[in-house]
């Protein structure tokens, strides 16, 4: 239920789910300085509100701890369990866990020149044997980002991001201009028709405004009504036959291995 002045004000409306349509939403991130995660947090609140069950899992740091103090950054959530590329142990969960086991992806990262940084193309570049399975296949996915500036990459970042994705063939959900917050001019904010975003400015001070949590918040909403209405319509339609008969041929009919302007 959306609350008064919350962000969720247009786009698709469904029936609350019954238990067994409830949508599994991964809201998968990485957040060097927290903008992205507090983005995340708000999402996971929009998301929860569509009534999705959420897990928020981090994506694991390639820096050295001596490289981040360096950076300033600050110390990881503890609380939000990361991707691990081997066995899961203690507050990890797998690749596989963590892309294939839910119904639907929100995807959050910060730029690196205009695309997304090694960290996340790392877990990517990491998903060839999910590719060959095609476990991806058909799965929502959604993203949001954080940049330094209004021309830090807000829309190239997402651009260049696609083509894991489609890759993968994986059903892109932007946010376009779903809520009318998003063309606000009353102030500068992040976020785009891709999806929802942040300025951290150049020093990293600035933190996501009021406005940026909103459109985060709906974004959580919309992703959710979006893959839970993919579920209960997938769950509706009738089950394949592993293996169809070969269609038999017409009596009266002569069967030919090829036809016929083939055999020359």
């Amino acid at each position: 239920m959306s609350r008064p002045g919350s962000a969720a004000k247009r786009g698709p409306m469904t029936a609350k789910p019954t238990s067994s349509h409830r949508a599994r939403i991964n809201i998968i991130y990485y957040s060097m300085y927290g903008h992205v995660a507090t983005l995340a947090k708000s999402i996971a609140k929009g998301a929860e509100a569509a009534d999705a069950e959420v897990r928020l899992i981090q994506i694991p740091e390639t820096l050295s701890q001596e490289v981040l103090g360096k950076m300033y950054a600050p110390e990881k959530d503890s609380a939000v369990p990361t991707i691990t590329f081997g066995e899961a142990s203690d507050n990890t969960v797998t690749l596989e866990d963590a892309l294939v086991n839910c119904d639907g992806i929100i995807l959050g990262f910060p730029t690196r020149f205009g695309g997304m940084p090694a960290q996340v193309k790392a877990v990517w570049d990491a998903t060839g044997g999910l590719w060959m399975k095609g476990a991806l296949v058909g799965k929502p996915l959604s993203i949001f980002f954080s940049t330094g500036s209004q021309g830090g990459g807000q829309e190239t970042t997402a651009l260049t991001s696609l083509t894991n994705f489609i890759h993968h063939g994986m059903l892109f959900v932007p946010l376009g201009y779903s809520t009318p917050l998003s063309g606000n001019m009353d102030e500068i904010h992040g976020g785009s028709a891709y999806g929802a975003g942040t300025y951290a400015g150049s020093d990293g001070k600035r933190q996501p405004s009021e406005l940026e949590l909103k459109i985060a918040e709906h974004q959580g909403t919309f992703f959710t009504q979006t893959a839970t209405a993919l579920k209960i319509g997938r769950a509706a339609l009738p089950p394949k036959e592993a293996s169809p008969p070969d269609p038999k041929p017409e009596e009266g009919h002569k069967k030919h291995d090829r036809p016929p302007s083939a055999k020359k």
